[in-house]
């Protein structure tokens, strides 16, 4: 199965669009790009939003589950990063993501990459949390799914409220791990979240 498109579906970005506009914000904040060190900022800004917010395409490999296991396949600690669509400044953090397989399990890799994937477009935590919940419950027709995203917001550490260390957890399961609560207790507990999580 293809990668899927984000549920808020965009074009590509336009670079030098987007390079001019950086030119304008800097003129704007009072710089000039007659100094040498900024000279080349507006070109730096656009290849990196260019490459903050252009997802990776992937097959997502599924393989029969051939051995009925019916229990939790769990990954902790995936990396990610992304930008508020609020403020666009990053938040970043681990993700936790898991699953109780139905007739077909997917490669490991891609339990990261789907997150990777979600986390290329102007975001929200919440958001986010559910995308990556709902693309592998309607690939895989697993009988449970459980994520669990933990971030730390820079629109909340660097200006607001200025709280450095606040950390955002935000929770999605279908399935098992949403109507048993053994299996969503036992889910909880391996990627080390609350019980009321």
């Amino acid at each position: 199965m293809a990668t899927p498109d984000p549920i808020r579906a965009r074009g590509p970005v336009d670079l030098p669009a987007v390079e001019a506009a950086a030119a304008a914000l800097l003129r704007a904040l009072g710089y000039s790009l007659d100094d040498e060190s900024l000279k080349d900022t507006p070109r730096r800004i656009s290849r990196m939003y260019g490459e903050l917010l252009t997802a990776k395409p992937f097959e997502s490999t599924t393989f029969p589950n051939d051995g009925a296991y019916d229990e939790l396949v769990v990954v902790r600690d995936i990396p990610f990063h992304a930008l508020c669509e609020h403020h666009l400044l990053p938040f970043t953090g681990v993700a936790h993501v898991g699953y109780i397989p139905g007739p077909r399990i997917l490669g490991l890799s891609k339990l990261a990459r789907v997150v990777d994937f979600f986390s290329r477009e102007l975001q929200v935590q919440e958001r986010m949390t559910a995308q990556v919940a709902d693309w592998l419950e309607s690939t895989l027709e697993p009988r449970g799914v459980g994520v669990v995203l933990e971030a730390e917001h820079l629109c909340m550490t660097v200006r607001g409220v200025r709280a450095p260390g606040s950390r955002t957890t935000t929770s999605a399961v279908r399935g098992l791990l949403r109507t048993d609560p053994r299996s969503r207790a036992e889910f909880l507990a391996l990627v080390g979240a609350a019980s009321g999580a």
